[in-house]
């Protein structure tokens, strides 16, 4: 069996009128991984993929696939397939002709990729599906189609632009489970963009956070979770205090803070003393935000069995405290 390439960016910059969107980022994706590409609204996720896929022009740099520099392709041409945020199905086709528009463009004879599409489609769940049309079905069935229709050409890298982000909370679950699924039975590289942590940390092999057109933190979710490089990725992922010290800053997990009424005290390094200024019941778990005098707000998360053993008010005075190897120091 051929070994599948690995994708490589080399020092890729995207401009747009002289304005930079990504900004010489270098990073090789492992292949067969599931790869996320983290980061908020602006920050050069989407430019990149769109590079990646053919349809946005390298400014500078190199894409590589294998051994292939991809970089000036047409998409049609890379070995790569991508899935739309919007699925952008043909209203008019049928579902299985959706899914073997590619194939027919290729000149391929009508029942053979019919035959092809049928067989993603069961893949994906939607096989019983393949004489409707795109508007007869629901979100989460267009997905499936759209990802069906972009899994239908073989490629080596797909390529998937918010694929959830137009589902509700429930759909967003089951359908994370399926995409990792599939990555697991294609044996291919994924390569996902999203501004959702939870869903990075869910799917994602590796997670790429990236910030103002750079890179901010390559590594596993767990991690970049637990050691964050930065401030921008600790304060990102969530569930993390940045805290300022005499040696720079660090970060704290949000339930790794004790409540001291809760805790043995004696077994803490640090503890501050703040005022209760929010309580948010979360399910399994209760947030307190607490102001304090010398590191200014501090969420702390505590199970919900913890906190209503002995809950606290808005109001009510507090003391923190926390082991110090908890802490993790933060890149200056």
């Amino acid at each position: 069996m051929i070994a599948a390439p690995a994708l490589e960016l080399a020092a890729v910059t995207k401009a747009y009128d002289g304005k930079i969107a990504v900004d010489g980022i270098s990073h090789k994706f492992a292949p067969s991984a599931y790869a996320c590409l983290l980061g908020p609204s602006g920050c050069g996720k989407s430019s990149t993929l769109r590079m990646i896929a053919g349809h946005e022009t390298v400014t500078r740099g190199d894409i590589l696939l294998g051994t292939s520099n991809i970089t000036d392709l047409p998409p049609a041409a890379r070995g790569t397939a991508m899935m739309f945020q919007s699925y952008a199905l043909f209203p008019h086709l049928k579902v299985i002709d959706n899914v073997a528009f590619s194939l027919k463009m290729r000149g391929t004879s009508k029942s053979d990729r019919h035959a092809r599409a049928r067989e993603l489609l069961d893949l994906v769940d939607m096989e019983s599906f393949a004489d409707r049309l795109p508007n007869q079905l629901s979100g989460g069935q267009q997905q499936r189609v759209a990802l069906a229709r972009a899994l239908i050409t073989e490629p080596t890298v797909l390529l998937l632009d918010e694929p959830l982000s137009a589902l509700d909370q429930f759909l967003r679950l089951k359908m994370r489970v399926e995409l990792k699924r599939l990555q697991r039975e294609l044996d291919i590289l994924f390569i996902h963009v999203t501004h959702s942590q939870d869903e990075a940390m869910a799917l994602a092999d590796e997670i790429i956070v990236m910030n103002e057109g750079r890179i901010e933190q390559a590594a596993p979710p767990r991690t970049v979770f637990n050691t964050p490089a930065s401030e921008f990725v600790a304060r990102f992922i969530g569930d993390h205090n940045v805290i300022a010290n005499e040696n720079g800053k660090i970060a704290i997990r949000s339930d790794r803070i004790r409540v001291l009424q809760t805790a043995d005290a004696d077994a803490l390094s640090t503890r501050v003393t703040g005022i209760v200024r929010d309580v948010s019941f979360l399910g399994t778990s209760v947030v307190l935000t607490v102001a304090t005098p010398g590191e200014g707000e501090v969420a702390v998360t505590l199970s919900d069995a913890q906190f209503f053993e002995q809950p606290l008010d808005v109001g009510q005075s507090v003391e923190l405290g926390w082991v110090d190897s908890d802490a993790h120091k933060l890149a200056a």
